[in-house]
């Protein structure tokens, strides 16, 4: 007997298939399929031949591989009884239930006691698929793995996309070429990290940016996690997904891994991009129409020297620049004038603010802007209050290494979870804060889902009481980005970095996976504090302005020429912002290895924003056309350099955006492409267009 089931969101078709009662496998994962297809036809056609050297069957690749049906890969389940006695459930079929548009497929194993439940769920118009992995126990067990549904990788394919990174340095694509055997990737610092975001993009062989087949992954969990991509003996690759190895502590009856989302596409990398961006802006995050203030950030202006004169001549200055929002950053509580004191003592330092923090909210209110405020809540400083009365509340040994002088509360426990509730809430009940920033500057001593789990508690209980109060995630920096974190929050902080030209390599790849509404952008100082370079403010602003656009540095510094610049850049972000924080970013495929270039579609397609960036000297002379991609190829579009007067003395030529707008079709704009003026490293054009 044959159980098969399918499942569509009108771009992708996910066909799921069990034999005789065992684990069902994926026969097909792509293109949307005809609605006529029969199902009994594909599950025949994906059975593999046997050859010599072989069982005399193939061990099903299931959505949960099992070690005790001969499977010759990484199981999808590994756990032990009570007692400590390895357990290898051998799972048969119980009931299908079909829920809330979604399915649910439930398998048990009546020896064990031990049950499975995969569920499913696409997305008709993000064109996501959602699926997750349940494992319930009739008596408390110990898991040391489990994932999420595992589905097969393409053959059609030479490499994989995932993600490594570093303080400053976020999102660095990895490309590994398949071979026999495993590709491992696993976080185990406790937070989904730098070093491991937890995403994986598989291209198909000849996949760009715009164009071919791309199947991606996307595990929303903010813990330590880990990724499994194997190419089996006989040919066959799987991924699997689930937090990581031994990270589930205690024992228990039930575990859940986190969902995990699924996005094919045919139209490149950008497809997946699109998929993924539209389903954290319409699906994860509460509150993503909410219009995007200009934010201003005085953490690089001040660091932990608060004065407040000094902070309300910056906060009025900011205003002046067109920001709506000021962040009052790190050191405005407990005893803070470094980083080795005060983390828990969430009391305003009456030593830098003797009246509070109202004379500082009334001043930047009174200018038009609203105040937030920074917390680090999971952390404590040895040299506090909180740790001298609770030093049985820190998470870990106390012979563990220390990271930024600091060490981690133990938010499994309800009654921490309850004081950092209650100093958190007071101060928001007591003050017209309406943003928090929510940092995270240190790894844990070891994997914890407790902690995890204790830190989401937390969060929804304030979001649920104070839901007026936006959140932004800051690890120090993108050291906790992914869906699990943003179902609670509204914004990341995506890096430390805030050279603009670091920045618009990281922004620009982690728009494979993240909208432009919750990526915080800032124009950082001109001589960048972790970099060390000096750019133009011209290149600073304009990256800003890719993403969710703010300031963090001192505007005292600004010249009159630079207040000017940054103040006109801000008046475009502000009159385009509407459109641009829903609208699709695009990934180029330039000609010219030294230029990163992007395109930002409105919904509808009926106008864009192209950002062509010179990140290095280009090997030739002449700008190579620059091809845009996502236009409908029979419209004209009225294309005009918006920043045309930025152009160096070095330019001498006349072409034709240099003069004024052209009307082209799209067609001629993917096909061809633009020709733009030439321009020195570390500088950005801007080219609108409009559908005509």
């Amino acid at each position: 007997m044959t159980h098969h089931w399918r499942l569509d969101d009108g771009r992708q078709t996910l066909v799921l298939a069990a034999r005789g009662g065992s684990l069902p496998e994926c026969v097909y994962w792509g293109a949307a399929l005809p609605g006529g297809e029969n199902l009994e036809t594909l599950v025949a056609a994906h059975a593999l031949d046997v050859t010599g050297g072989m069982l005399d069957e193939t061990p099903g690749l299931s959505l949960c591989p099992e070690a005790a049906r001969s499977f010759p890969g990484q199981p999808g389940l590994v756990l032990r009884d009570g007692g400590g006695t390895p357990l290898q459930p051998r799972f048969s079929f119980a009931e299908t239930r079909e829920k809330d548009s979604g399915l649910h497929l439930v398998y048990r194993d009546a020896a064990t006691g031990i049950g499975l439940t995969f569920r499913f769920k696409p997305d008709l118009e993000t064109h996501v698929i959602t699926c997750e992995t349940t494992l319930n126990a009739d008596r408390p067990v110990h898991l040391h793995w489990l994932a999420a549904p595992v589905l097969p990788a393409p053959h059609l394919s030479d490499e994989l996309i995932d993600v490594a990174g570093r303080w400053c340095g976020e999102f660095q694509l990895i490309r590994t070429p398949w071979s026999a055997g495993l590709r491992a990737r696993e976080s185990r610092t406790g937070r989904s990290g730098h070093e491991h975001f937890p995403g994986l993009i598989i291209p198909a062989r000849g996949t760009t940016n715009t164009q071919g087949e791309a199947y991606g992954f996307h595990y929303g969990w903010s813990g330590g996690h880990r990724m499994l991509a194997e190419e089996l003996p006989d040919g066959r690759r799987q991924v699997q997904f689930g937090h990581a190895t031994g990270s589930q502590t205690t024992p228990g009856t039930q575990f859940q891994t986190a969902p995990l989302y699924l996005a094919y596409s045919n139209t490149g990398l950008n497809g997946c991009a699109v998929a993924f961006q539209r389903h954290a802006r319409d699906r994860i995050i509460h509150q993503p129409n909410r219009t995007r203030p200009v934010h201003y950030n005085c953490w690089e202006a001040v660091y932990f020297d608060h004065k407040l004169p000094d902070l309300q001549d910056i906060a009025t200055r900011a205003a002046s620049l067109g920001a709506e929002r000021f962040v009052l950053d790190d050191g405005w509580f407990g005893r803070r004038d470094d980083d080795t004191s005060s983390l828990g003592d969430w009391q305003v330092d009456a030593r830098k603010y003797p009246e509070g923090l109202g004379p500082l909210i009334n001043h930047v209110h009174a200018l038009g802007m609203t105040f937030g405020l920074w917390f680090e809540p999971e952390m404590v400083n040895e040299n506090s209050d909180l740790f001298r009365a609770h030093p049985d509340w820190v998470l870990g040994p106390m012979d563990q290494m220390r990271g930024r002088q600091q060490l981690v509360l133990n938010l499994a426990r309800g009654d921490v979870r309850d004081h950092l509730y209650a100093r958190i809430a007071a101060i928001l009940s007591d003050h017209a804060v309406e943003y928090i920033k929510w940092d995270h500057n240190r790894v844990l001593p070891m994997p914890d889902a407790a902690q995890t789990s204790g830190s989401y508690a937390l969060i929804d209980r304030l979001r649920a009481d104070f839901p007026q109060v936006e959140i932004e995630s800051c690890a120090s920096g993108g050291g906790r980005i992914d869906f699990g974190i943003l179902q609670r929050t509204q914004r990341v902080w995506l890096s430390d970095s805030n050279d603009a030209l670091e920045r618009l390599r990281i922004q620009h790849d982690a728009a494979l996976f993240l909208p432009g509404s919750v990526t915080g952008s800032h124009v950082g100082p001109r001589h960048c504090h972790t970099s060390g370079r000096s750019l133009d403010i011209s290149m600073r602003a304009w990256v800003a302005a890719q993403r969710h656009m703010g300031f963090e540095m001192d505007p005292r510094e600004l010249t009159e020429h630079e207040a000017k610049v940054l103040a006109d850049v801000t008046r475009w972000w502000k009159g385009n912002r509407d459109w641009l924080m829903r609208a699709d970013i695009l990934r180029l495929d330039s000609a010219d290895p030294a230029v990163i270039a992007e395109l930002q579609l409105a919904q509808g397609g009926s106008r864009f924003v192209t950002f062509a960036a010179k990140a290095a000297t280009s090997a030739q002379i002449s700008p190579r056309p620059l091809r845009l991609t996502g236009l409908e190829p029979m419209t004209t579009y009225r294309i005009d350099l918006i920043n045309r007067s930025a152009a160096p003395g070095l330019s001498r030529g006349s072409p034709a955006l240099k003069r004024g707008p052209l009307d082209v079709s799209g067609a001629y704009l993917m096909g061809h492409g633009v020709t733009l003026p030439w321009h020195f490293p570390e500088t950005m054009w801007v080219l609108e267009g409009t559908r005509l």
